[in-house]
């Protein structure tokens, strides 16, 4: 029995819809009989201004249509073609993104380990010392992924930790934050605590993942590292000429933190199915649940029974580590339905045996 059609899919929080907030606001612009082009406009002007008001700070900010141009156009903003960026090796950067951040900025990916998704200061280190002088890429920055790919949130404390490290050897600090929404929800803590205030220099703030359709900002902290970064936007294919259809959604998102109440509702529905899924259905949970993502073992069989019953979900880690995803549209109801299923596909093989 395939059901899929009417599923919620864990698979990720890109499948959700758009939230209402932001389709009434495209809405509006759309309503509009028309607007200056490439960024000219009010909404995008109304974005930058939320964002600078979001921030408490005077920050320069651009609108992209994806995250890889995110992260691939600020780290090339930040790099010469003969530095290096040391990130995570779960990093979406070095696994998720075809390798743009390498072809954009021409800089190598350093890649290091860390528990959990996060980098280990000893592992920078390492890493550092492994490229002592011109016969090896320069390290130029560290790249924070913010919730990491397993899930989990950097502290405050440990991302300051990771910029005093960094400032000591004159590195810059760029943050993927495709779900920094959730970290900031996880951490109850103000964005700019999270960012700037603890040496942060570049953000790329998700909203895909957060309820809009397309669109991501990037947002520089210091004004001289954005210099002619628009001119990078353009080269690069990233300058949308109708851009108040990138940037309005941006608008409903933000305003009375529309933003953060969605990436609250994700995270504790994250939790709730993690609990669920550990009481009811006796799942192992794999690494801890900070954000909108729950690793978990399961077996083939039960994976191909829920696959059977329309529950969208792949594998993250082999041999049996699955992710499952949260968004601002999941429902009590959705997670509710799924752990029925769990619950009853094990029930049945017990019986079998």
């Amino acid at each position: 029995m395939n059901r899929g059609a009417d599923r919620y899919e864990f698979a990720s929080d890109n499948t959700a819809s758009i939230c209402p907030e932001a389709w009434d606001a495209l809405q509006k612009a759309n309503a509009d009989k028309a607007a200056s082009s490439y960024g000219d406009d009010r909404w995008t002007a109304q974005v930058r201004q939320l964002v600078r008001e979001m921030f408490e700070i005077d920050c320069e900010v651009f609108l992209v249509f994806n995250g890889t141009a995110a992260n691939a156009l600020a780290l090339a903003q930040l790099c010469q073609p003969f530095h290096s960026v040391i990130c995570h090796e779960h990093a979406h950067i070095e696994t998720d993104e075809c390798g743009a951040p390498e072809f954009f900025s021409g800089a190598k990916l350093l890649l290091t380990r860390g528990a959990n998704g996060k980098i280990d200061i000893g592992e920078a280190e390492a890493a550092i010392v492994r490229q002592p002088e011109l016969h090896s890429p320069k390290p130029r920055a560290i790249s924070i992924t913010q919730a990491t790919e397993l899930g989990t949130i950097y502290t405050i404390n440990e991302i300051r930790a990771l910029n005093e490290f960094a400032r000591k050897r004159s590195l810059f600090i760029h943050m993927d934050g495709a779900r920094f929404a959730n970290a900031v929800a996880s951490l109850g803590c103000a964005p700019k605590a999270l960012t700037w205030e603890i040496g942060v220099d570049v953000l790329c703030f998700g909203g895909t993942k957060n309820g809009i359709g397309a669109g991501e900002l990037v947002i520089f902290f210091k004004k001289e590292l954005a210099r002619e970064f628009d001119y990078r936007v353009k080269q690069a294919g990233q300058l949308a000429s109708k851009m108040r259809f990138l940037a309005a959604p941006w608008v409903g998102l933000l305003t009375d933190a529309v933003w953060l109440h969605n990436a609250e509702h994700a995270n504790r529905a994250s939790r709730q199915l993690a609990e669920r899924l550990r009481s009811e259905a006796k799942i192992d949970i794999v690494f801890p649940v900070e954000a909108n993502a729950i690793f978990l073992r399961m077996s083939e069989q039960l994976v191909r029974g829920l696959h059977g019953r329309g529950w969208d979900f792949y594998k993250f880690i082999e041999p049996e580590v699955y992710r499952l995803m949260c968004s601002w549209s999941v429902t009590e109801a959705d997670i509710a339905d799924f752990v029925g299923d769990i619950v009853a596909l094990k029930r049945n093989e017990e019986a079998k045996h």
